[in-house]
């Protein structure tokens, strides 16, 4: 990697193993972040030696690092920023910084790059003939002697102009100063959400802190020193040099103070535009120097002298408009041109009036009211003394660390708080990815990664969920209702497969017999997992009723039409045909992964139907009467196992990676909550026996170590599957792996291993919810009418025998705070919401009964 013919780096010295002078603590709050989220004061920073970071957050709540990350290990090294809408990775450089940027809907490919760009739909021309490929299909698989067919390259699409989440280039931040480097340290402040870099070099320390703010929709760099004189002088450049195959784009100066970059993600494809304002502090009364050149096209640079401090805040954007994306805008998903807001927003975010201690604190007071609403203690003891590379080196299977394990676990919401809360959802690498091309185009995967990116947010009382459903109704449903209609002949609700970008990609991803993990119209019922869970867990009955209704209903008007007689087993229920359990191969019918997922949306209807304020009594009724007649997808093979399909062919030694039939165990309900008098199944078992069945699957399945995969998803997925059944010693075994063997020393999640492997963030999120899953279970029922269950540390390892939860949320609009001692609860307090429902909740610890209750609107209950 190079930066091309932009700004040489000053020479540096290797920097290894060194430490850096610790000053007395910041000032903290009770809450643990910085008071007044003020800016620091260099003079205070250098004091006696120990090994952590000067100003640390005093939690322990951070990563950090005694030396810059390597260029060429970006997923490995850097650390990210992130308010949503913009994101950043950061080398934590001295001389030169680099900061590789993202901007959130900035896509190659979709109508911006072909206008006949049509998410990958079949024609309309093509409706009938489609219709009757499928019916043919489906008779062959009923008539097919395994029950089993070899492809279904008719119904698949051509991918066309699918594209990619593209990179945004990079700021080079260059301070005019040479030497010896000495007393480095760079660190993450999840605490406060912002990045530091501490040195010194030719005789003054410096500080350099970068933080994307959410209020401000703006990322700020600023550098000060702690020499009472001014800073040596400064360059800001923008550079593209290190982004494989972007367009080049044009870098001019806007005005004396301010670069502007325009550019494209692929050529021709979406224009997008970034704002970058340098501001600057007086030092000694003379005014500082600032000047942009040269203007036009080429490298504009700004250049500051004579400053005590300054700043660079960057806006970004794109003339993606997410409510262009259906027929009444032909799809074009085109707006206006994003100057005008670029404009407003970095004027806002640099007024005169706005100094840069308020920006900061605002930017901390905004997160922390995000995140400081739920509290995990695991009894962890802050390292102080081993920087967060050398804990992850040192990191054992089994053995563990709790520290780190909650770093992880603080790492993953601090994660989803950067990449969530803007117009997009998190995608495959949250909002942090660079080049013009990502792997698997860091997309939408519906089959586990996205679902997995929001398993912790509702327990956690993150309020980050909306722009996924945005995403749902505004980027999928449009589209998606074609697909239903043109590609499986159905005239109501809507549906999409396994991938999707941001251009209403609904169809059928073809290029070959891909049927393996294209053929997954079931992926919108999984997703309505979490539109009914975000009422559930809040009680938002406005919400529900504009948003979460509909889309549930939609999405179920779908499948009420797909499901058709079992002509194979010819046992009078209704059956998915053809179908994939994700992502193996057998195309067959009646899949235990899909029934499961259906038979569960099924249920939310029932439930949601009261509250939604609908009078379709005719649909409601529908729903009823082929839940109770289709196959609820739990069968028990011939070894014994859960099977995947309703045609027993599991092999005992497939170790894939996907856990697609125990979907029903985590993060559904069908197999936890089994019951024969409500699923009914054509042989009566117990819930034991399918309990015993699916324990054989999951031990067959191995450790996430396949021939297949070797990816840390499915093996926080295995984690959280064992915390369900209530084994701790495989649970932290399998959670455990996972962190030696797919975390980097940054701990970002890997797919692949190398300096610049491959950054996958979905087992970032799915370690957190693998973590509670052992701590507490709010797992879903069938009825509202029953007592809900809460498990509470049903699979606590000895690892953690005491600790404390504060803040999380219930089923039925209440938050629950927990203490435990030598393993046993020792405080249980709940705190419903006004607006809660009335409930009876059963607390259980194993198979112990702690007390039952019901719960009122508004009550606190102390439990014990």
């Amino acid at each position: 990697m190079h930066w091309g013919n932009v700004l040489e780096p000053a020479s540096q010295v290797p920097l290894p193993g060194l430490v850096v002078d610790q000053a007395e603590p910041w000032s903290y709050s009770d809450s643990g972040v910085v008071a007044q989220g003020q800016a620091i004061a260099l003079g205070s920073l250098l004091s006696s030696a120990v090994a952590a970071p000067s100003g640390f957050p005093a939690t322990g709540n951070g990563l950090w690092f005694a030396q810059p990350g390597r260029l060429d290990a970006w997923s490995n090294d850097w650390l990210p920023i992130g308010n949503g809408y913009l994101a950043a990775m950061l080398q934590g450089e001295t001389a030169q910084e680099a900061a590789q940027l993202n901007i959130e809907s900035l896509w190659s490919g979709g109508p911006f790059q072909d206008p006949s760009y049509n998410g990958g739909n079949k024609l309309p021309s093509d409706q009938v003939t489609v219709a009757e490929q499928m019916q043919t299909i489906r008779q062959s698989i009923f008539q097919s002697d395994s029950g089993t067919i070899d492809n279904i390259e008719q119904l698949t699409t051509d991918a066309g102009a699918y594209g990619s989440y593209v990179g945004a280039g990079y700021f080079l931040s260059t301070i005019g100063v040479t030497g010896d480097v000495s007393s480095f340290t760079r660190w993450l402040d999840m605490d406060a959400a912002v990045q530091r870099t501490l040195w010194t070099q030719g005789n003054a320390t410096f500080l350099r802190e970068t933080f994307c703010s959410h209020p401000l929709e703006a990322c700020v760099q600023h550098i000060n020193t702690s020499d009472a004189s001014a800073l040596p002088a400064l360059t800001y450049a923008y550079s593209i040099a290190a982004e494989s195959g972007i367009p080049t784009p044009t870098v001019s100066c806007l005005d004396n103070s301010t670069l502007q970059i325009t550019g494209t993600a692929s050529s021709p494809g979406m224009t997008f535009e970034i704002l970058a304002r340098v501001s600057a502090g007086a030092s000694g009364g003379s005014s500082p120097s600032i000047a942009c050149g040269p203007t036009g096209t080429g490298n504009a640079t700004i250049s500051v002298s004579g400053a005590s401090a300054a700043w660079l805040t960057w806006v970004g954007g794109t003339n993606f408009d997410q409510d262009a994306g259906d027929a009444a805008h032909n799809f074009s998903f085109q707006g206006a041109d994003p100057h005008d807001n670029l404009v407003k927003l970095i004027d806002a975010a640099t007024s005169s009036s706005l100094a840069y201690d308020e920006i900061v604190s605002a930017h901390i007071a905004d997160y922390s009211g995000l995140m400081t609403k739920f509290h995990l203690d695991i009894g962890q003891k802050p390292d102080l003394d081993t920087p967060t590379d050398q804990l992850k080196n040192a990191y054992e299977t089994d053995t563990g660390n709790t520290y780190l394990e909650w770093l992880l676990f603080n790492f993953g919401r601090y994660l989803l708080a950067g990449s969530a809360r803007g117009t997009l959802p998190a995608n495959l690498q949250g909002k942090w990815a660079k080049d013009a091309s990502n792997p698997w185009s860091a997309d939408y995967h519906s089959n586990i990664n996205i679902q997995m990116n929001y398993w912790f947010a509702e327990l956690t009382d993150m309020d980050v969920v909306k722009p996924l459903f945005d995403y749902f109704e505004k980027n999928w449903v449009p589209r998606g209702s074609l697909t239903a209609q043109y590609l499986y002949n159905i005239s109501e609700g809507w549906t999409t497969h396994n991938e999707m970008n941001i251009f209403g990609h609904t169809g059928m991803k073809g290029g070959g017999n891909t049927a393996s993990w294209a053929d997954y119209p079931e992926s919108n019922a999984w997703m309505m997992f979490h539109v009914w869970d975000h009422f559930d867990f809040t009680q938002d009955r406005d919400w529900f009723k504009s948003q979460g209704w509909p889309l549930l209903k939609s999405a179920a008007q779908f499948h009420l039409q797909k499901l058709v007689p079992d002509e194979r087993f010819n046992d009078s229920t209704l059956v998915v045909v053809p179908c994939n359990s994700p992502e193996q191969v057998p195309i067959t019918l009646g899949c235990a992964h899909a029934q499961q997922v259906i038979w569960q949306l099924f249920n939310a209807i029932e439930k949601g139907f009261p509250i939604s304020g609908d009078t379709d009594t005719e649909f409601l009724n529908e729903v009823l009467t082929k839940r109770s007649q289709m196959d609820k997808g739990i069968h028990i093979g011939s070894w014994g196992q859960l099977q995947e399909w309703k045609v027993d062919m599991d092999s005992p030694d497939d170790t894939h990676r996907h856990l697609s039939h125990l979907i029903g165990l985590y993060p559904g309900y069908a197999v936890t909550n089994f019951n024969a008098s409500v699923q009914g199944t054509a042989i009566n078992y117990t819930h034991e026996q399918v309990i015993d069945a699916v324990t054989t699957s999951l031990i067959h399945r191995g450790n996430g170590t396949g021939p297949d995969a070797d990816s840390g998803w499915e093996k926080v997925w295995r984690a959280a599957c064992w915390a369900q059944l209530g084994n701790a010693s495989e649970f932290y075994h399998e959670l455990s792996y996972a962190l030696e063997r797919n975390f980097a020393p940054n701990l970002f999640s890997l797919y692949s291993s190398g300096a610049d492997a491959i950054f996958q963030i979905d087992a970032n999120f799915g370690f957190p919810a693998a973590l509670l899953n052992a701590l507490i279970q709010v797992t879903d029922q069938p009825s509202d009418q029953d007592v809900f269950v809460v498990n509470l540390l049903p699979a606590l390892p000895p690892h953690w025998p005491s600790g404390s939860i504060k803040g999380a949320r219930l089923r039925g609009g209440s938050s629950l705070d927990l203490i435990w001692e030598s393993k046993k609860v020792t405080s249980l307090v709940v705190s419903p919401d006004a607006a809660a429902a009335r409930r009876q909740i059963r607390f259980m610890q194993g198979n112990r009964e702690i007390k039952t209750v019901t719960v009122e609107p508004g009550v606190r209950v102390q439990v014990l």
